[in-house]
């Protein structure tokens, strides 16, 4: 009969952990990374060329859109992981990662790469 109280307040104690848990990375300080490729760089123009990001959407964020060259490319759901273009034309562009609200509007948080294809 002693147990029943302390598994109750056991299971009270765990359950308030994982809230608080939840809410201290949804308030995460939102950001941007991406990984590769890095500014500067120079891509084959023959290759399949991908951008590699990870995001912290932060309270106002829902998921991301991809960018090249100011031209949406991509609406992404994961919030670490790599899409690939389909192809990227010779010359000098810019690679754009943007967190976005569920009405697709950009909030402000994005990280962009310029990168060369030849």
């Amino acid at each position: 009969m002693i147990r029943t109280p302390i598994v109750a307040l056991t299971t009270t104690i765990a359950s308030g952990l994982f809230l608080l848990a939840g809410s201290v990375a949804h308030a995460a300080e939102p950001s941007v990374t991406i990984s590769s490729p890095q500014e500067g760089e120079t891509l084959d123009v023959m290759e399949q060329n991908k951008i590699v990001y990870e995001v912290v959407p932060g309270p106002d964020g829902d998921h991301v859109h991809v960018y090249v060259d100011d031209e949406e490319v991509g609406i992404l759901r994961q919030l670490e992981g790599s899409h690939t273009f389909e192809s990227l034309p010779e010359g000098e562009h810019e690679l754009c990662i943007k967190v976005v609200n569920k009405a697709h509007v950009p909030i402000g948080v994005d990280q962009c790469v310029n990168v060369n294809v030849e």
